[in-house]
């Protein structure tokens, strides 16, 4: 009769750190990859599958509610068809002071600080800052990896 040993805490306390430190790994990807498509990507390949099927983008201070996908998609053409955003718009999000707390296995909850920023035209000239506030983020675990499921926006006056 062979026995199987029982695992040691320590080992699953291990694993356990690893796993949450590969979930929040994903999860700051996935904040950085929707930054980097809103500026520069292809809305459909690259920003799109980032979301779940029922995210929900929202600005707190206004009555912007985006539900869906379609809607989110919608929203990001129109902002790139009236020069709001996308190629051509010498506009990058930056994130930073970025938290991610996973809130058990398939939710988490991330906050960070945004600056959009609008590029020099030239050399010489500075860059500006077009905007800045915080992003409050919920993110679902799918079988697809982590995907935005709720975004917040805040926006502060620069």
């Amino acid at each position: 009769m062979t026995t199987t040993p029982t695992e040691d805490p320590s080992q699953q306390a291990a694993s356990d750190a690893v796993t949450l430190l590969r979930d929040e790994a994903e999860i700051r990807n996935v904040i950085a990859r929707i930054a980097h498509a809103s500026d520069d990507g292809d809305l459909e390949r690259d920003y799109l599958p980032l979301f779940t099927d029922d995210a929900r983008w929202s600005v707190v201070e206004t009555d912007i509610d985006y539900r869906g996908k379609a809607e989110i998609l919608a929203a990001a053409r129109e902002r790139r068809q009236t020069g709001r955003q996308g190629p051509g718009t010498g506009l990058l999000h930056l994130n930073t002071s970025l938290w991610v707390a996973v809130d058990g296995g398939d939710e988490a909850h991330a906050e960070s600080y945004f600056v959009v920023s609008k590029a020099a035209t030239s050399l010489v000239e500075p860059g500006t800052v077009a905007g800045t506030g915080r992003y409050r983020d919920t993110f679902r675990r799918t079988p697809e990896g982590w995907k935005l499921a709720s975004r917040s926006v805040l926006l502060r006056p620069t």
